[in-house]
């Protein structure tokens, strides 16, 4: 969306009755004039990340060279963010470089992920016990991340210091998952930016990027309601236009909405989530269940009810196919479809929304997911009524 601003009209002609400055009073001004643009350039780079880009040939310079593009890994995999760099090895000896990786959280605004001087090595928030410097030879800061974590997507900074010098370059990490929209029991464009944060997590994801939402747009992604990102704008992709979806004429793509009031509007969310360390499984049995009782049954099989998130990945990922309702954790009854077919939702694949039946007395199917590696199933009960048999499909 181009935002236009006023145009502005230039003055031209001099107004009557001003002199004109003679030479040294026209030098006093330049002078003060250009002092009062140093210090307000001072001011507004005082809260900015300073990153001096130096040249080759300059003597002791700092040189940086990450990969260009992105690197993709999925959520629980080992990731290398590649960086390398140059300087002049008889102006400073290897302990006196700095290394340090910062993640871009915001335009202008950085975490520190982990930083390195000689033998020292240190690593911060949730980044401690899964980062660790590559270090293939002298040159090499590349960073390794293990067990890699949803929020770790995004834009990372490898910066390289001497003594008086700098050089940077930026990493993308991208992960391989899927784009699900979500909105809660409560109904549509109920969710300020934070409910929706917080509705993305339960669900196992978190709020998706503007790249994200756009490949998956570009994947055929069709939603005609509007939903959060993580950068606080909403949006919403349309690949067939029309006119309940903001009129025919209008061009597919995503649309934009622009950055909303955070506390105060309400839409709908995009999360985003990844591969799963686990399994989903629709367990079937002899009844259908209630809600409660489908929590019981997925406990019983060593396992918990499938998340939104969960389901969706195990339809994108693990490519699970089923024609049959089942509960997901938020109370809301959906069934995922690779193949379609006639009598299970219409021609095209995606997780279908019964949407949210009443939990006590409605009764279908559940979605279960149980990690890898998970607890085996509890003993059952011999003496205790109310049981029933259960078989994964």
């Amino acid at each position: 969306m181009r935002i236009k601003y006023p145009e502005q009209k230039l003055r031209t002609g001099s107004r009557k009755g001003i002199r004109p400055m003679l030479p040294g009073q026209c030098l006093l001004s330049c002078l003060f004039y250009l002092l009062m643009l140093s210090q307000q350039s001072a001011l507004a780079q005082k809260d900015r990340k300073k990153v001096i880009h130096v040249s080759e040939d300059d003597t002791g310079a700092v040189v940086v060279q990450t990969a260009p593009g992105k690197v993709v890994t999925h959520r629980g995999g080992t990731i290398i963010l590649p960086c390398r760099f140059h300087y002049d090895v008889s102006a400073h000896e290897p302990d006196e470089i700095r290394l340090k990786w910062t993640k871009m959280v915001e335009p202008m605004s950085f975490e520190d992920v982990f930083v390195a001087m000689g033998k020292e090595r240190r690593a911060f928030g949730n980044y401690r016990g899964r980062t660790t410097l590559q270090e293939d030879g002298s040159s090499d800061a590349s960073l390794i991340i293990r067990n890699v974590t949803l929020q770790d997507y995004g834009r990372y900074e490898c910066e390289v210091t001497n003594e008086l010098e700098d050089d940077a370059g930026m990493v993308k990490l991208d992960l391989e998952g899927v784009i699900f929209p979500y909105h809660p029991r409560l109904g549509r464009y109920m969710l300020n930016f934070r409910e929706a944060q917080k509705a993305c997590l339960e669900q196992d994801g978190i709020l998706a990027s503007y790249d994200q939402l756009h490949e998956a747009w570009l994947d055929g992604l069709d939603w005609c309601n509007a939903g959060w990102l993580e950068d606080g704008s909403v949006q919403y992709p349309i690949s067939k236009a029309r006119d309940e979806c903001g009129r025919k004429d209008t061009p597919v793509g995503v649309r934009n909405y622009g950055y909303r009031h955070k506390d105060r509007e309400r839409y709908d969310a995009f999360c985003f989530t990844s591969n799963l360390n686990g399994k989903v499984f629709f367990l079937k049995t002899y009844r259908k269940l209630s809600f409660p009782e489908a929590v019981l049954a997925c406990k019983q099989n060593g396992a918990t009810v499938a998340k939104v998130g969960q389901l969706y990945a195990a339809w994108k990922i693990q490519l699970l196919d089923k024609c049959e309702a089942g509960w997901v954790g938020d109370g809301s009854v959906r069934y995922p479809i690779v193949n379609p077919r006639s009598r299970c939702g219409g021609r095209e694949p995606g997780v279908r929304n019964l949407g949210f039946p009443d939990k006590k007395y409605k009764l279908f199917g559940v979605y279960c997911f149980k990690e890898a590696g998970g607890e085996k199933p509890p003993k059952k009960d011999k003496d205790a009524p109310g049981r029933w048999k259960a078989f994964h499909v």
